[in-house]
């Protein structure tokens, strides 16, 4: 191969590298490019079809925003939402975390198999639990209250952290935990400080997914919730700003915007680390 086809060789897999980079980047940023544009479109340049809609054919407005934050308890939806989802994860961690380690550790043929049991309690359709999670609800007096969303959320994010930080600390060797405990730790005195840093990476990821899960859970919180002041965002939104076959779209991406937007830079912040939660890279 001749210098000048080696080098156009090179600007071609250059130009190819850099189209697939643009095409990903194009695909993922869209969604908010969309919801940018929605949310401070006029609602007569949204309904024009004439019109282009990937640009301001008229100039910006505030007015999506203000039925946003004027009209509905937006602002309290989205403390809700904080509220019930760091409960949330911090009940999930509590049980998922050792959970996933007992497995991990747990010798013979039952400890997959109890894996996969627990994970396919995940895979159960909210619509065939909410019924006696009802039951549960009214039996315990908290129809109506934040703490019904608490107590019923884990039902399903702790299943899938534990089956997720089961794989993790199966990959952790022994042999760590067991240097750890000649050195004169205790077997939870080494998974403190042997085994938990190592696994950061596992136990963001299932933070992470955990907090999601819950950021876009409908059916619970439309069953168990009927005072407009307890809702999260992902019913609050649709409930309000959605009126027979009236859409307030302008409202509803500013909504989705602002909701979507911190959970977007937390996957930026902790890419790295996200991503070695699932291949396990933080294992050296």
């Amino acid at each position: 191969m001749t210098r000048r086809s080696f080098k156009l060789v090179r600007i071609a897999r250059a130009g190819g590298h850099a189209s697939i980079l643009v095409f990903f980047i194009t695909f993922l940023a869209f969604p908010f490019y969309w919801m940018l544009m929605t949310t401070f479109k006029t609602t007569i340049d949204l309904h024009d079809v004439s019109k282009n809609p990937f640009l301001f054919n008229e100039p910006p407005t505030l007015e999506h925003l203000v039925v946003l934050f004027q009209d509905t308890q937006y602002l309290q939806w989205l403390i809700n939402t904080g509220v019930v989802g760091i409960a949330v994860v911090l009940i999930t961690l509590v049980l998922a975390v050792p959970a996933g380690y007992a497995l991990a550790r747990m010798a013979g043929p039952w400890a997959q198999t109890l894996g996969i049991a627990i994970f396919l309690t995940y895979l159960v359709p909210p619509t065939i639990l909410f019924i006696p999670f009802a039951r549960i609800i009214a039996t315990l007096g908290l129809q109506d209250s934040l703490w019904s969303l608490v107590l019923v959320y884990p039902s399903f994010t702790v299943p899938f952290c534990t089956w997720l930080l089961m794989g993790f600390f199966k990959a952790i060797p022994r042999d760590l935990e067991d240097a750890a405990m000649i050195d004169g730790l205790s077997r939870f005195g080494a998974f403190v400080k042997v085994v938990m840093p190592i696994s950061l990476a596992g136990v963001l990821t299932a933070v992470i997914f955990a907090f999601t899960l819950v950021t876009q859970e409908f059916v619970y919180g439309v069953t168990f919730i009927t005072s407009a002041s307890s809702y999260t965002v992902s019913v609050g939104v649709p409930t309000f700003l959605v009126r027979g076959d009236v859409y307030f779209w302008g409202s509803m991406m500013g909504a989705c915007l602002i909701a979507s937007v911190p959970i977007a830079v937390i996957y930026d912040l902790f890419v790295d680390r996200f991503v070695a939660g699932f291949t396990v890279g933080a294992v050296k």
